[in-house]
């Protein structure tokens, strides 16, 4: 094991978690007004109506994706009975669907963004930045599932990429499995990290948020100002 692989696969991913925690906190006490989408339905809804959806459908389905398939150990599926196999093939197709949907949804938000004047105007640096970590790190994925397990002969990730995953959450990393992965695994899982290090500092904060708040919030009460005869008492509506 030489010094460059601990430095990609122990060093860095400890790296990328800390800016990840640090950050959020940081921008929740510094920063809590812009913790927000700053969205921009009111320049452009036509293609947001249509990107939107696709890109979170597509995201949702990925990350249970790799939650399943990270963090869930392969004995554990074999015990409940779901093979090696059946779970391959389910992995592929619903991967692989939900990567194109992601990506293109992606790209709709993108095209939309860059020539949408006002919607341009409002994108910041960090937002461009954000676009381009996320494309690569989109790309990458898709493209190691589908030239490993389309046009190669399968590659079984479990096997190598997810007990490093595990390992640096267990404070035992071991950088070997992940060493001797595939190339655009390695590329998918550098990409990750770097996106998990920028975005504390990105619209992408909103991910965390839940309007819990609007359970307990008072009502908000509207009042019309059309004339009424005296004495009538004005409507409202909760």
């Amino acid at each position: 094991m030489n010094a460059l692989d601990i430095l990609l696969w122990v060093a860095a991913p400890y790296v990328a978690l800390t800016a990840f925690v640090l950050g959020h906190i940081w921008r929740y006490r510094y920063d809590k007004f812009g913790w927000t989408t700053r969205s921009s339905q009111m320049y452009e809804s036509r293609l947001l109506r249509v990107g939107s959806p696709l890109f979170h459908f597509g995201i949702l389905v990925v990350i249970l994706g790799h939650v399943g398939g990270l963090v869930i150990p392969k004995s554990w599926t074999e015990a409940v009975g779901v093979g090696e196999e059946v779970y391959h093939l389910v992995a592929v197709v619903l991967g692989t669907v939900a990567g194109v949907c992601t990506l293109a949804g992606l790209a709709i938000l993108v095209y939309r963004r860059r020539t949408v004047g006002p919607v341009f105007t409002a994108t910041t640096r960090n937002d461009k930045l954000m676009y381009v970590l996320l494309a690569a790190t989109i790309v990458l994925g898709l493209a190691a599932t589908v030239v490993a397990n389309v046009v190669g002969g399968g590659y079984d990730y479990r096997a190598t990429v997810s007990p490093w995953f595990r390992s640096i959450f267990l404070l035992r990393p071991d950088p070997e499995p992940m060493a001797g992965a595939p190339i655009l695994f390695r590329l998918h899982a550098l990409s990750a990290l770097l996106l998990f290090a920028v975005w504390p500092f990105t619209r992408l904060v909103h991910m965390l948020t839940a309007p819990v708040g609007y359970l307990t919030r008072p009502y908000v009460i509207y009042r019309s100002r059309d004339e009424r005869p005296a004495g009538e008492p004005p409507r409202a509506w909760r």
